[in-house]
């Protein structure tokens, strides 16, 4: 592999490693303090790149469409955790599971529904449209840089909430013990809510910055829920940090596993079959670094312990 090769597998793999962590942030949360297994998770990522389509649609203005995206999103997230969420936390799992698969299927034929079937895209801000050369015969999107940089920002902003607020005390704290924190006194229904709607926001947030660069259609947030639950269960459930550590660690892998595989089987494949087995090689990988991170620590790589 050329340096050119890996220094865009790189970038290419921390730009998709920010996306999980903002995804995968909302969900160990959610799933750290609450208990609860969001399936539905992963609409909010497509929910948010659809708000952006059509309120850049509206206003021709992508940042103006990114805080009025924003803004819905959490509206959204909230009246899903009122309307429907709330009345689960005390249901087991397979009415969790069940119930918020029947949200998947819902909002990806309403999605279907309001704006076609087809795939649909939006250019990034005119400012951030151009490229930047990194070496003689590489050239890199500025857009790809503002996002690895606007995650980045968004979770050290996350970090400091979580480790230097009162909410993120709470927040902590009901990741380690929500029993405890209810018995003395917090209201658990309001930091329910507050949890929830930041965790739709983030994913929101995620799927804002990804319509520029991936194709927005229905179901889109499917497969990315998947490989953003393999995120916490490597990172530890209801750990910001690790969620953070193993988002990069996932998309680099997944990223230059890719390439990787492909071109060190063509030193003992033929090219055509080297094409085929590669990527579907490189796509166990996630998975084989999970299943060996459980052996020797079956809590995650930083489970939490009175610290996200």
């Amino acid at each position: 592999m050329s340096f050119s090769l890996l220094l865009i597998q790189c970038l290419n793999g921390l730009q998709y490693g920010v996306l999980l962590f903002l995804i995968a942030a909302g969900l160990t949360l959610v799933f750290g303090v609450m208990g609860f297994i969001n399936l539905a998770h992963g609409v909010q990522y497509m929910v948010g790149a659809y708000l952006a389509f059509a309120f850049f649609g509206l206003t021709g203005n992508f940042f103006l469409a990114l805080v009025l995206s924003l803004i819905v999103a959490l509206i959204f997230g909230l009246l899903l955790e009122v309307l429907v969420f709330r009345h689960l936390y005390d249901r087991d799992h397979l009415d969790q599971v069940l119930a918020t698969f029947g949200i998947i299927l819902f909002l990806n034929e309403a999605a279907k529904v309001i704006f076609g079937p087809l795939t649909l895209t939006i250019p990034p801000p005119e400012f951030l449209s151009g490229s930047v050369q990194l070496t003689e015969n590489l050239r890199y999107p500025v857009y790809r840089f503002a996002t690895i940089a606007a995650g980045l920002a968004v979770a050290i902003a996350l970090w400091a909430i979580v480790t230097r607020t009162r909410v993120g005390m709470l927040i902590r704290a009901g990741a380690s013990n929500p029993t405890m924190v209810s018995a003395l006194g917090v209201n658990i229904q309001r930091l329910f809510m507050v949890v929830f709607g930041f965790g739709a926001m983030l994913a929101g947030f995620a799927g804002v910055i990804a319509a520029p660069i991936f194709s927005i259609e229905p179901g889109m947030g499917d497969n990315i829920l998947i490989v953003a639950f393999v995120v916490i269960i490597i990172g530890g459930i209801g750990s910001i940090r690790g969620a953070f550590i193993a988002a990069l660690l996932v998309g680099l892998i997944d990223t230059m596993g890719r390439s990787l595989a492909t071109s060190t089987l063509s030193l003992v494949l033929d090219g055509s079959m080297a094409n085929q087995i590669g990527p579907a090689l490189a796509s166990m990988l996630i998975y084989i670094l999970m299943a060996a991170i459980l052996i020797v620590r079956p809590e995650g790589l930083f489970p939490t312990k009175g610290a996200a």
